[in-house]
């Protein structure tokens, strides 16, 4: 006899999927996503883009490699669930200090196994991310008539702030390098004597730590701000060059304050460099556009075309809203286009220090094509210093 479900997932068109519940108990409310990384479901769960959502992992074994706090990528776990083919199992890594399951039950957060993710994934393409009710019950009570409602009378992202909810609460100072086999994580390498580092200040719309990271290993100094930071708190740093994270939410909410501030920005001729949200806030600040996508992008396989160079990147996504390139003015360039979709990718300002990618090339999990944007905007800084 089959195990009885300990766990289900109603989505607001009244399907239901069951089975076992593992990590936290309860009920969460979220759009459902799927992700097609091979590995780095624990940075993934730590990512504040995943804020509201919940995610299927198409790649079934999730939880062979554990977790290590060296891999968060930020204090807490942020996304709302996940929804895997087979159970986790016991970790296997010389690096894990906890496995996946105690970890989601300490951190507070519901996972379900036991699911065939490939139908599931066949569903989010067809309709679209599906708002759902991620339920766990150890005795395996579920109202389902009420569960369903639930997820039909959610909202969603569209319109919805989210940066703010993952933002820092204050400024700080990031000086922690990139991690490597021999030292982990070390220190920001200096710069050669004499030379002063780069004043970077970085927005916080939900960073990963590895983005911070990879400003620091360029050399910069980084300081973090608010996402809600003014014009002025920013100036007041006198930053030689400015930094847009990624971020959860509707950017055309979170623009309501930040696209005013970074206008301001733009007028002061600095170097900008977006990633993610940060590149839909400059985008609308540079009177573009964004769209909600129907699924979205979530992975670390996606690739992504260069127009300039013809160059096709591997990249790392996650986003559900896209810049709408058809809306991009005079004197703003289309740089990169999904290689999945045509959908755009990133810009840059005609002779102006300025631009921005949809994708992550912090390469946490993976992979490290595009790590070189981090020293573009590191010699945009060199060239204006050096007038």
């Amino acid at each position: 006899m089959a195990d009885k479900p300990t766990a289900c997932l109603a989505l607001a068109d009244g399907t239901v999927f069951f089975g076992q519940g593992f990590g936290a108990t309860g009920e969460v409310v979220a759009e459902l996503v799927f992700n097609t990384a091979m590995t780095g479901y624990q940075e993934i769960m730590t990512d504040p883009s995943y804020a509201s959502q919940i995610v299927t992992f198409t790649f079934p074994h999730i939880g062979n490699t554990g977790v290590t706090p060296e891999d968060d990528e930020a204090p807490e776990p942020v996304a709302s669930g996940i929804i895997v083919k087979w159970d986790p199992t016991e970790p296997s890594n010389w690096r894990a200090t906890s496995d996946l399951v105690e970890w989601m039950e300490r951190r507070g957060r519901i996972g379900m196994g036991g699911v065939d993710t490939r139908r599931l994934t066949r569903a989010i393409r067809l309709q679209g991310a599906p708002h759902v009710v991620l339920a766990h019950d150890p005795e395996g009570n579920f109202d389902i008539a009420a569960l369903v409602a639930r997820a039909r009378d959610w909202k969603g992202l569209v319109g919805l702030d989210l940066a703010k909810d993952v933002s820092c609460a204050q400024s700080y100072r990031w000086d922690q390098g990139l991690w490597s086999w021999e030292k982990g994580f070390d220190e920001a390498p200096e710069r050669p004597q004499g030379e002063k580092p780069f004043r970077v200040v970085a927005l916080d719309y939900g960073a990963k730590r590895n983005i911070l990271r990879s400003l620091a290993s360029t050399g910069a100094e980084v300081t973090v701000l608010p996402a809600t930071a003014t014009a002025e708190e920013v100036l007041a740093h006198d930053p030689e060059g400015v930094f847009l994270s990624n971020g959860p939410g509707d950017p055309a909410a979170t623009g309501a304050y930040a696209v005013p501030m970074i206008q301001t920005l733009l007028a002061r001729d600095l170097p900008i460099f977006g990633i993610c949200l940060g590149h839909q806030m400059l985008a609308l600040a540079l009177g573009a556009k964004t769209i909600k996508m129907n699924h979205g992008h979530h992975g670390a396989n996606h690739p992504v075309k260069d127009i300039e160079t013809g160059k096709v990147e591997i990249t790392s996504m996650n986003h559900g809203f896209a810049v709408d390139s058809q809306t991009l003015p005079a004197g703003v360039k289309e740089t990169h286009v999904s290689l999945f979709d045509g959908s755009n990718c990133g810009l840059r300002v005609e002779d102006r220090p300025v631009f921005s990618v949809q994708y992550h090339p912090e390469a946490a999990p993976g992979p490290q094509d595009s790590f070189y944007l981090f020293e573009r905007f590191a010699e945009a800084m060199a060239q204006r210093r050096a007038g």
